[in-house]
């Protein structure tokens, strides 16, 4: 891709989640790095990290397009407890997906995988200087991405769970927990 060069930070998690078939560039020569994942997405690589399992499961969202490209991974990931909506018949496909948001994701399917999520119990996040805004829901989900290495700060200081991710960030985490739990 013309967009990932040898020296970037993520050039290696982004060969990775491509070689791995992950992720899909944006064209041939495009991979988009900096370019904002939507929740459809995530939820749509991690059901291709599965091999596309088909359930027979009512679809629970009402903005789920039964013809998108993500519905048979959205039924998938809500059927085995992976995703929540952000309403009770609202998936919010196209939303951008926040930092919080993945490590929620990421902790349900370390569960859904049999994984010990145990290692975020420990995690002193405290030391984030925005450890307060992250979503009371959320707590428990970001300590156990952090604790497994899953996700970093922003900064030494931030956690800034209320950004959103990019391609790269999320190609990073993928990468660190298919490699952590092999």
């Amino acid at each position: 891709f013309n967009d990932c060069k040898e020296y970037d930070w993520f050039y290696s998690n982004v060969e990775y989640a491509v070689k791995n078939s992950l992720f899909n560039g944006t064209s041939d020569t495009s991979f988009e790095p900096n370019g904002l994942l939507t929740r459809a997405m995530l939820v749509t690589v991690l059901w291709r990290a599965e091999g596309k399992p088909q359930v027979n499961y009512a679809m629970p969202f009402d903005d789920v397009d039964i013809d998108g490209y993500y519905a048979e991974a959205v039924r998938w990931a809500a059927s085995e407890g992976i995703i929540m909506g952000v309403s009770e018949n609202k998936f919010g496909s196209n939303e951008n997906i926040t930092r919080e948001q993945i490590a929620a994701i990421m902790f349900r399917y370390a569960k859904y995988k049999g994984y010990d999520v145990s290692v975020g119990e420990n995690t002193n996040i405290l030391s984030y200087t925005d450890a307060e805004s992250i979503s009371e829901y959320a707590v428990e989900y970001v300590q156990y991405a952090v604790g497994a290495g899953l996700m970093t700060g922003k900064t030494d200081a931030t956690i800034n769970p209320k950004d959103n991710a990019t391609r790269a960030e999320i190609a990073a985490i993928l990468q660190r927990f298919i490699e952590a739990n092999k």
